[in-house]
């Protein structure tokens, strides 16, 4: 069985019916200057309850395509936003 990976970010977005705009965060290292830089990317997230709220931590988990761009689907919410 292959690895399904997780990812974790915050609710940025309700892009419809049963969908949530995601934006992930990672540090990567600059290839040159060797110092840590933030990268960010935003990913459409299946939530079948409508359960995330704007502001909210969640955490994701991959699964079969869905639409075209939407290829995770709600996992968790770890905390609530303002």
């Amino acid at each position: 069985m292959a690895f399904k990976r997780e990812i974790q970010g915050i609710v940025v977005k309700i892009a419809g019916d049963k969908t949530v705009s995601v934006l992930v965060e990672r540090k990567v290292v600059h290839p040159r200057y060797r110092k840590i830089v933030k990268r960010f990317k935003k990913y459409l997230i299946h939530d079948e309850r409508n359960e995330a709220k704007v502001g909210d931590v969640v955490v994701a988990i991959e699964c079969r395509p869905i639409s075209k761009r939407k290829s995770f689907r709600l996992k968790s919410v770890l905390a609530t936003g303002v």
